[in-house]
């Protein structure tokens, strides 16, 4: 099965994305650092499988990670920040600006 045939229920993408109350949204994730393309791979344990093509090194993946939700929610970078699992592939990211519906509208889009 290829990566673009992966298709989440609007049930699943729930499961990793909850409402962080003051403006934000919470969303859990899985990183799968130096793939071969960037992109929402599935759901693990939970959380949103995400795969970025940056190494885990000097938080590049971190880095990346936050520029592909901002850029999948159409949010600003300034506003998609990790909360916890800095070091660690499982993390809680915070995305600033949008509600939860509205982020897992755009998810789902991509």
């Amino acid at each position: 099965m290829k990566r673009s045939d992966i298709r989440l229920t609007r049930e699943e993408f729930a499961v990793a994305a909850v409402n962080g109350g003051g403006g934000e949204c919470l969303i859990r994730v899985f990183v799968q650092p130096r793939a071969g393309r960037e992109g929402v791979v599935g759901l693990h344990d939970g959380e949103l499988k995400i795969a970025v093509t940056a190494p885990p090194v000097d938080g590049e993946a971190n880095r990346a990670v936050c520029e592909f939700l901002a850029k999948s929610s159409g949010v600003a970078k300034g506003r998609v920040t990790v909360k916890r699992g800095e070091t660690s592939r499982h993390k809680l990211i915070a995305v600033a600006g949008i509600e939860v519906e509205d982020l897992i509208n755009k998810l789902m889009e991509k």
